[in-house]
């Protein structure tokens, strides 16, 4: 059959040679001879997939351990989530909530406590009869006051386009669907603006103005910084008047506590050696008890597991991931960052090397010579050096150099050198 086959193909071949069009006979000629090849000895290229056979895992499921994922219960934040649930209480009564502002590190449980006092608050309002909505917004995915307004509005059921309208247009809209709504109830929203900082120091403070001048509009805002309340006009942080939680680092036994839930939900029996969760939450706990951190750990210690076809993880394999994870994520922040920012890393490079001492002046010489010519003001490198340490890249330690000599910025590098400079030196 497959000899009858090639046979009418030939046959076919032939006959569309012999009509007028050339380009058009050389286009099903080609077509024909790679039917031929496919079909030649009744073989056909086979879905790439179904070769790839699953191998044995210590897996049984990898989600609990992306820290997006939202468990039933959350170790060490009750008591930050009841302060949520006794501001957020209001709107059960059909009272607009305080505004809250949330603090703390990288990995200090922040967003996952605020969708879980969401969550939380979805529950106890289906059962009271008010009309209740609690929306988050990523300020790095909606980084403009025009942007995030637009989403809210297409959460809410407008469709507004995320460019196009007025600024003007936009907010109307949004105040418009306070006024009315298919539900006859009053609406009460709650906005959850996740790392508001990256959001007001690119965009200023208008999403906070519109927000806080609108009826019925709660915001809770989370950051990692403090000091992201410079961004916050005077005019502003009069209408704000927000609560304030705090959320301190998780301790290496917490950071355990949490790995144990997430570790029981995610791997197999019997695969994790005794160290391993241990390892973890000490590691983290050294990087300011970063939660995000410890499941990397243990997810990429895991990984390296199913790589080395063990069935079992070792505390080998966290050492390894620890290796692992520093490694993508200074070379991938590193060959994001601009050229200018790249050349201020590599003049703080040569004075760790060198050993020296590192000031802001001798630093921005250091820089000038890196540039050759190409190079920004002096003001702008202080821009530079506190992004660089909302990386995590490098730290700023203040100095007093006693009585009437000041104080001084000492810069250090937080990243490993051969990494830097091996990334540095491929761009």
């Amino acid at each position: 059959s497959i000899q009858f086959c090639n046979t009418n193909l030939y046959l076919t071949l032939f006959s569309y040679i012999n009509t007028g069009n050339n380009t058009y006979n050389f286009f099903i000629f080609f077509k024909i001879i790679l039917l031929l090849l496919l079909f030649k000895n009744g073989e056909h290229m086979a879905n790439i997939f179904d070769d790839l056979e699953v191998g044995k895992s210590v897996f049984k499921d990898k989600q609990p351990l992306d820290h997006r994922f939202l468990p039933e219960n959350l170790p060490h934040r009750k008591e930050q989530i009841t302060q949520i649930a006794k501001y957020w209480i209001e709107a059960l009564n059909n009272v607009t909530p305080s505004d809250i502002t949330i603090y703390g590190k990288t990995g200090t449980g922040k967003t996952a406590a605020a969708k879980f006092a969401r969550e939380q608050l979805n529950e106890a309002a289906s059962n009271k009869n008010v009309f209740i909505k609690v929306e988050y917004i990523r300020c790095t995915d909606y980084t403009t006051e025009y942007q995030v307004i637009a989403q809210l509005c297409q959460k809410l059921g407008r469709n507004v386009p995320h460019r196009g309208w007025t600024k003007g247009e936009v907010i109307n809209t949004f105040r418009d669907i306070f006024r009315r709504n298919a539900y006859g109830k009053k609406l009460i929203l709650i906005v959850i603006l996740d790392e508001i900082d990256i959001l007001l120091s690119k965009d200023g403070d208008g999403i906070l103005y519109t927000l806080t001048r609108t009826d019925n509009v709660s915001i809770l805002s989370i950051s990692n910084y403090v000091e992201f309340k410079q961004f916050i006009t005077p005019r502003v942080m009069s209408s704000l008047r927000d609560k304030e939680i705090v959320f301190p680092p998780y301790g290496a036994d917490q950071l355990a506590d949490i790995l144990s839930e997430r570790a029981h939900l995610s791997f197999k029996e019997d695969t994790i050696e005794s160290d391993v969760i241990p390892l973890c939450s000490a590691m983290a706990a050294k990087e300011e008890g970063d939660a995000r951190y410890a499941l990397d750990l243990l997810r990429t210690a895991g990984e390296i597991a199913d790589e080395e076809e063990s069935d079992k993880i070792i505390g080998d394999y966290v050492r390894r991931a620890k290796d692992r994870i520093e490694h993508n994520k200074i070379t991938d922040i590193i060959l994001t960052l601009p050229t200018q920012q790249q050349r201020v890393l590599d003049a703080i490079l040569r004075l760790t090397q060198n050993n020296e001492e590192i000031t802001s002046g001798k630093l921005y010489d250091t820089y000038k010579e890196v540039s050759k010519g190409d190079s920004v003001t002096y003001r702008r490198i202080f821009d530079f050096i506190n992004e660089l340490e909302m990386l995590g890249i490098i730290s700023t330690n203040t100095i007093s150099r006693g009585r009437g000599k000041g104080r001084t910025n000492i810069i250090t590098l937080q990243c490993d050198t051969n990494l830097l400079e091996k990334t540095l030196y491929s761009i």
